[in-house]
């Protein structure tokens, strides 16, 4: 009679999966699903299904739902700061800095996606006030970038402007004039004559 042969150790069970960027893949899955379902839509069923993991994963690297949306956001702020400095890196000019003020305003598909989460930040601010203290870190932030351009007071203005028509550019039901939206702008920054620009150059604007 035959003996079936020895299995070697281990055979018959299922391997653990190698997968060191799972956490970052649930929170990036995260962002996706905030973007098409929004704060009140996204369930650990959604985020496991989008990352392509267990539903055990999602739970085994989040406590619950508050501390994933909050990691999600966190990560969104990170990636979002690096990002908008890197769209001024080769500003030279006024012309060259209202251009791109226009870009985020008629922003391409990547860019609304962007926008999308970061009014989802702030609507999940209002009820939650770790979160408020990451929206207030991403405007800082935001605005000591355009601060540069155009000094600390307008910045806060033009931070302001920008944030409404990026959510009006949004809502819109059809395409909204580049042009109409270059001449808001344009007025919104000091014209050059009045200071050198960009005004504030090199300079530190961390401590405000």
């Amino acid at each position: 009679m035959a003996h079936p042969q020895a299995q070697p150790e281990g055979t018959g069970r299922r391997r653990r999966r190698h997968d060191p960027d799972r956490r970052v893949r649930i929170l990036d899955a995260a962002l996706d699903v905030l973007v098409e379902r929004g704060l009140a839509g996204m369930t650990h069923r959604h985020v496991a299904a989008r990352a392509d993991v267990p539903l055990g994963s999602v739970t085994y690297h989040f406590a619950g739902l508050t501390e994933l949306q909050a990691q999600a956001f966190t990560r969104y702020v990170e990636l979002r700061t690096a990002e908008f400095e890197t769209l001024f890196d080769e500003v030279r000019t006024r012309e060259e800095f209202v251009e791109v003020l226009v870009d985020l305003v008629h922003a391409s598909p990547a860019r609304q996606r962007s926008a999308v989460l970061g009014f989802e930040l702030h609507l999940a601010a209002l009820r939650n006030p770790g979160l408020r203290v990451l929206a207030e870190k991403w405007t800082r932030s935001s605005q000591e970038v355009l601060a540069r351009f155009v000094g600390a007071e307008d910045a806060v203005r033009l931070d302001e402007l920008l944030e409404g028509m990026i959510m009006h550019a949004l809502l819109a039901t059809g395409p909204r004039p580049r042009e109409a939206a270059r001449a808001t702008i344009d007025q919104a920054v000091e014209p050059p004559g009045n200071a050198e620009f960009p005004r504030t150059q090199g300079e530190d604007h961390g401590a405000r």
